[in-house]
């Protein structure tokens, strides 16, 4: 097995050591299997010499008394004048353990000097080099060849722990196209992507990825989106519904052509990867802390330690001489380079990294973009949750609703004759209606003298019927028989707020059509579960009419609504409840929730901002700190939870990895421990560490 350690593109660079101790240098990230052997096979072999050294010095059958090694002094006393057959068993172990402990150990004290001289004196090849040398000075030669190896058996599971969970976001690069296949001068030609420009036409046949960003022109398909909005359910796109599609999308059956709107340098999928990639770099409160407690932790440990092997035997030689001729200096120099072992943060300033990094990594997966652990620090604990209306919990398209007959007419009758009236008209409300109804004599039917009376309705002769569809205004107007203003408000308007369309036929009332914003299928639901997840506070922002928005929340649950807000309002509302916030005494993060359209102000000035459905958004994956890749609010739930289970798992690392060291150091300062538990306390409790922060990417 070769285990190459090529940390150098963008993700990689941000999981490493800044505390001085670690030394993740280039030189060691820039083996090759031609020079120099692969960790893993230095490992083992240094393993099963470590292990034949140790069966030769303990196993009974290599002991002095021995009968073998009896039989051997009998017939074979000396060799020569200097070397005695009952001390081969000490020369063979001897030269095992100085074998396992250049095969491992070579590289490590190498790098220690060169760290040296780059000024780093504190780098953890440093503490091991000291550490393991003075254990063979005091004669713990398994100890000394321990040190080095389970230091580099920590290394490279701590190395390939980064790789898997850098890899876990760096399969987003599979979704970078490397072609296109642009139709010039007639003929296809594939070239680079960047080639290609705003305005050609590119073919994509079924089972590739679409390379930029366009409309489609000609043919039908299923799209896979689910690399871009963690969607499994394919999409159905088409010419003629001029569907757009985004670059990293995967053409499923039909062959396609479509126009490119957007260079790939602007395309969805090269914004997506530069988001991603920087994310790193913007960290967490409890990150910062690490990196800066970790250079100050290490020095101070480390003079500890000097102390511990100086000070004690001093104070026991001139002031106790009996117990230092029991615990001289060998004794507290071998406790102080316990200290040394254990003292190097690396759990620490590498798991927690680590772990806000799988957290950003596994959110992807779900088609949910965090900028920086900053922000998964801060969806973690948010207990206040706001929400722009339109295009967030609503789908922000237009749909019948509801269609309330009247006077014997049917509901399917009561839309027929609306729409067959409103057929002429481009007014989003008959859109609205032709999407509702659609049958073979909308296109036979004789529609005669259409007139549109602005701000009331529309009035036209169909099939010889005079049909009137507009406001309560147009109704009382026409004079209406049947249609009480004030009892048609109260009684047939229906449950849902909307556009009320009242119809009339010849003269004679027939009821009335709601046209109103869908709320998403999954709205109601997400603001349950963020209320079972602890969110205190749900809010509705709007420039929607009061009623609307009204009976909106009512339906989702939402705490609080202010409605009839513009842009600048809303930031104004946003900062009111911060500042509420603040001055009570559980203050907690607000988080909003915008398409991303109009709401950059509030999106910038909220602790964390979050842009829904922003898949083709450019302003909001700008604007936003967390991009929701596709219209479904339920993503939050998943961002949060992720969130917390990663802040739960820093925070782990963080209490048991200092716990554990502490308690080591102090064991070892009474004499209750030794090197081996040292080498648990540094090697052991990092491999714990990485092993646990990379659960954030099991969800």
């Amino acid at each position: 097995m070769e285990h190459r350690h090529e940390h150098h593109n963008h993700l990689g660079e941000h999981i490493h050591c800044e505390c001085g101790c670690c030394d993740h240098d280039e030189q060691k990230h820039e083996h090759s299997h031609e020079e120099e052997e692969s960790p893993l096979k230095k490992i083992f072999l240094a393993f099963v010499i470590f292990a034949a050294a140790l069966l030769v010095e303990h196993l009974p059958i290599f002991s002095a008394s021995s009968p073998l090694m009896e039989n051997l002094s009998t017939n074979f006393r000396s060799v020569g004048n200097f070397f005695y057959i009952s001390d081969f068993p000490r020369l063979i172990y001897g030269i095992l353990y100085l074998a396992a402990y250049l095969i491992c150990g070579r590289d490590v004290i190498k790098g220690a000097i060169r760290n040296i001289h780059k000024g780093n004196v504190f780098g953890e090849q440093f503490l091991m080099t000291v550490a393991s040398v003075g254990a063979i000075f005091v004669g713990e030669f398994a100890e000394a060849v321990a040190v080095m190896l389970f230091y580099n058996l920590g290394e490279f599971v701590q190395d390939y722990a980064v790789d898997r969970s850098r890899d876990s976001i760096s399969a987003l690069m599979d979704i970078r196209p490397d072609r296109a296949t642009v139709i010039r001068e007639g003929k296809a030609i594939v070239v680079s992507p960047e080639e290609v420009q705003i305005g050609e036409i590119i073919e994509v046949k079924p089972g590739e990825r679409l390379s930029l960003d366009g409309i489609i022109i000609e043919g039908k398909s299923f799209a896979d989106t689910s690399a871009l909005t963690g969607e499994s359910l394919p999409r159905e796109v088409s010419a003629q519904a001029q569907s757009e599609v985004l670059a990293g999308f995967v053409n499923q059956t039909g062959l396609l052509k479509i126009r490119v709107t957007k260079s790939y340098g602007e395309s969805a999928v090269s914004r997506i990867l530069n988001l991603t990639e920087k994310a790193s770099e913007v960290k967490a409160k409890s990150e910062k802390f690490i990196a800066r407690f970790a250079r100050v932790y290490t020095p101070i440990v480390c003079f500890a330690a000097l102390a511990v092997a100086l000070l004690p035997p001093l104070f026991l030689q001139f002031f106790m001489p009996e117990l230092f001729a029991k615990y001289g200096w060998s004794v507290w120099i071998y406790r102080a380079l316990t200290f040394l072992v254990v003292s190097c943060p690396c759990a620490l300033v590498i798991s927690v990294p680590l772990a806000f990094f799988c957290g950003i990594g596994s959110a992807s997966k779900y088609g949910v973009l965090i900028k920086g652990s900053n922000f998964v620090e801060i969806l973690s604990k948010a207990k206040i949750a706001v929400f722009d209306k339109t295009g967030t919990l609503t789908k922000g398209i237009f749909d019948v609703a509801e269609v309330n007959p009247a006077n014997g007419m049917t509901s399917d009758e009561l839309l027929a004759i609306a729409t067959h009236a409103e057929s002429y008209s481009n007014h989003p409300i008959s859109k609205s209606l032709k999407k509702a109804h659609h049958c073979v004599l909308c296109d036979a039917l004789k529609i005669i003298n259409p007139e549109e009376i602005s701000g009331f309705g529309i009035r036209a002769v169909v099939d010889g019927k005079k049909v009137c569809a507009g406001n309560e205004k147009f109704m009382e107007n026409e004079k209406v028989s049947g249609f009480d203003a004030h009892s048609q408000n109260q009684n047939n308007k229906g449950s849902l707020a909307g556009t009320i369309i009242h119809v009339a036929v010849d003269g004679l009332y027939c009821g009335n059509i709601v046209i109103s914003d869908q709320e998403k299928e999954d709205s109601r639901q997400t603001i349950v579960s963020l209320k079972k997840l602890g969110i205190k506070k749900t809010v509705m922002l709007t420039g929607d009419r009061e009623e609307n928005a009204r009976l909106v929340a009512e339906n989702l649950g939402i705490d609080k609504v202010y409605a009839e807000l513009l842009p600048e309002d809303k930031v104004h509302k946003v900062e009111e409840l911060m500042n509420d916030s603040l001055a009570s005494k559980n203050h907690a993060p607000l988080i909003f929730v915008g398409d991303g359209i109009n709401d950059s102000p509030v999106l910038a000035r909220a602790d964390a901002g979050i842009a829904m459905g922003a898949l083709g958004s450019d302003a909001a994956i700008e604007a936003a700190d967390v991009v929701l890749m596709d219209d479904k609010p339920s993503r939050l739930i998943d961002a949060i939870k992720i969130s917390r289970r990663t802040m739960s798992i820093v925070w782990q690392n963080i209490y048991t990895s200092i716990g554990i060291k502490v308690a080591i150091m102090a064991l070892n300062a009474i004499g209750l421990g030794n090197m081996w538990l040292a080498v648990f306390g540094d090697v052991g409790v990092c491999i714990l560490a990485v092993g646990n922060a990379a659960r954030v990417l099991k969800k």
